[in-house]
């Protein structure tokens, strides 16, 4: 061992038997440091943020959920649930989609670059379609997304 040949052991103190004063004033000194310096994100993570984060009233009321969705690269593939898909495809898939959902609404995610007459031919097909249809964009940071 290391100990031998430095005669480290023989330099060590002994272990103490009792718990001297400062042991009980460190335990306080972070009790107390818990109990006035610590975050409950930190004691437990994952629990609400609600005061942090700013909310709007009624900003929730006009929210509305989607049931299908689709997406439209720049390249002018739309990619639905079956796949890629042509304008005359996705009428039929539209209309399949319709007589399965009672009130079906479709999210349409365009990437940038995508002409905005196409997007209104879709949005026009979909709202032939019986769809309530809800636009979106791709983030441009995604691969496919944006500008090559």
């Amino acid at each position: 061992m290391i100990t031998r040949p430095l005669n480290l052991l023989g330099h060590l103190r002994a272990e103490p038997t009792c718990l001297d004063a400062m042991f009980y004033v460190n335990v306080g000194l972070l009790a107390v440091f818990f109990l006035m310096f610590g975050s409950r994100f930190v004691l437990a993570p994952g629990l609400g943020v609600d005061f942090l984060v700013p909310t709007v009233k009624g900003a929730s009321k006009g929210a509305r959920t989607t049931t299908h969705q689709i997406t439209v690269q720049r390249s002018g593939q739309i990619l639905a649930d079956d796949g890629l898909v042509t304008n005359r495809q996705l009428v039929e898939w539209l209309r399949r989609e319709k007589s399965k959902t009672p009130k079906p609404s479709l999210l349409i995610l365009a990437s940038a670059g995508v002409p905005s007459d196409e997007l209104a031919e879709i949005f026009s097909l979909a709202q032939g379609a019986g769809f309530s249809v809800i636009w979106g964009a791709l983030d441009p940071t995604a691969p496919g997304a944006g500008p090559p």
